[in-house]
């Protein structure tokens, strides 16, 4: 990379090294699948931490040891004294728990296909060029943000770059720090979280985007005219979320209340009743009243986890049967943690996630300073 002191790679091959199913696990049915699990587990015993994302399957989160979203796992593995720590999520929240965890904790991902489309789209090498033309193109001081959703060496980037990293829920504070110190903001990679918090912020005038994918459109001395520059990157759960799901849900359903993920289009975030992270939307449905309706604007196994969660909420998801798992969280197959929590038991490691030494440091520096915010 030009603008930075370490080298990366494109995510594609960093993790080329990550292993397949063996084949005597793929036809595994769930009773069977279940024993096995639960007699490695106690084999295991304190050795092992489980991880398991809100938009995990219910055979994933039902043995997990904590359950919630990315950072917040990662806090847990961090707080944990087991040497292994097995991440059911994607592959930049693997990365997240090595970064924060100690040098003793090994951090296993349990498929080599659970990697987040939206952290994709905007690898450091890409986005190392975008920064060389829009800063070329202006002698303002650019901060660069990236949401919590992206891969290490991006984190990386940002604090070597003077920025830093923010969640769903603190983003807003992130742009205030940034602009405490800097004269505008690059966040990546999800245009969404950004357009909404800037209007949050009162600065939706100030938006532009930048489409890595479309040459004609990049002008980097029009897009330095503007404060808050968003890459053009998203959620493709989210992104499926319109404002006819939540009219449709208001018709069916009068007494229906909307939450929704701010990763979520601006349109749907303004027609929503309330609007936050995972956590938000859990404690939105924990918190109602018996016999409320909640729609639920996020990925689905979140809504089926809320709705056996607490059954005396009426949890819906809001676009109903046309809503869809994540196709990144879904390769966390529950055979893959059987056969990563077999291996363990006979002392063999498999699809370790291992961040390099020099960009472990520095992205840990980008989400040091998101703790500040």
């Amino acid at each position: 990379m030009e603008t930075t002191s370490f080298d990366t790679d494109l995510s594609l091959f960093k993790y080329d090294h990550l292993e397949q199913l063996p084949a005597a696990y793929r036809d595994l049915e769930e009773p069977e699948r279940e024993e096995r699990i639960t007699a490695a587990r106690e084999a295991l015993g304190d050795d092992v931490v489980l991880l398991g994302h809100n938009y995990q399957r219910r055979e994933i989160v039902e043995h997990a040891d904590f359950i919630g979203d990315s950072y917040q796992l990662s806090k847990h593995a961090a707080d944990a004294d087991a040497p292994y720590v097995i991440f059911a999520g994607v592959t930049f929240m693997a990365e997240s728990a090595d970064i924060i965890t100690d040098d003793d904790q090994t951090v296993i991902l349990p498929s080599m296909e659970a990697s987040c489309p939206m952290a994709g789209m905007a690898e450091a090498l890409q986005v190392d060029v975008a920064w060389a033309e829009i800063t070329a193109a202006t002698d303002a001081n650019i901060i660069p943000i990236t949401y919590m959703n992206s891969y290490a060496d991006l984190k990386a980037f940002c604090a070597e770059q003077g920025g830093l990293v923010c969640t769903s829920s603190n983003a807003h504070r992130a742009f205030e720090w940034a602009f405490e110190r800097g004269d505008k903001v690059l966040f990546l990679p999800d245009k969404h979280l950004g357009e909404n918090t800037a209007y949050r912020l009162g600065m939706e005038d100030d938006i532009v985007e930048w489409d890595p994918w479309d040459p004609e459109s990049k002008d980097p001395a029009k897009v330095a005219e503007h404060d808050i520059i968003l890459w053009e990157g998203y959620c493709q759960v989210h992104e499926r979320f319109r404002v006819s799901h939540i009219e449709q849900i208001r018709e069916e359903h009068p007494d229906a209340q909307v939450v929704v993920h701010p990763e979520c289009r601006r349109e749907v975030v303004e027609a929503a009743d309330v609007v936050g992270s995972t956590s938000t939307i859990c404690e939105t449905v924990a918190d109602a009243d018996p016999g409320d309706t909640w729609a639920i604007g996020t990925e689905i196994h979140l809504a089926r986890h809320l709705a056996r969660w607490h059954p005396e909420v009426n949890v819906l998801p809001l676009c109903g049967d046309a809503c869809m798992d994540c196709n990144a969280m879904r390769q966390i197959d529950p055979n893959y943690l059987t056969w990563v929590l077999e291996e363990l038991v006979e002392g063999r490691e498999r699809n370790v996630i291992e961040v390099a030494p020099e960009e472990k440091e520095l992205a840990r520096v980008a989400l040091d300073r998101m703790l500040e915010v």
